[in-house]
């Protein structure tokens, strides 16, 4: 069963740009992986610091596998710094 994951991102108001490259290249390694059927980055046209994550992923296991990547250990080393509050994670099936 595919997995369909929104993350919502805040930027602090002075690291929008070192965020958003960081964001970028996640995308870039992110669909590298297997499981990976959609991974896209937003950023809101009203409110700069906002972004959010658009994500397909095969199963649960491929997303949990994805969690363990070093792309996203070494962001989570830098987060602290460029975020404002914790990532909102919504994790969904799709209702046809």
């Amino acid at each position: 069963m595919n997995i369909y994951l929104t993350a919502i991102v805040r930027s602090k108001p002075e690291k929008v740009e070192e965020l958003k490259a960081q964001l970028q290249q996640l995308v870039v390694e992110s669909r590298k992986e297997a499981a990976c059927i959609q991974y896209d980055l937003h950023q809101s046209i009203e409110e700069s610091t906002l972004f959010t994550f658009h994500e397909i992923w095969e199963s649960y296991e491929g997303l949990m596998l994805h969690d363990q990547q070093p792309h996203i250990k070494a962001f989570g080393l830098v987060a602290d710094e460029l975020l404002d509050g914790p990532v909102k994670i919504i994790r969904a099936s799709k209702v046809d």
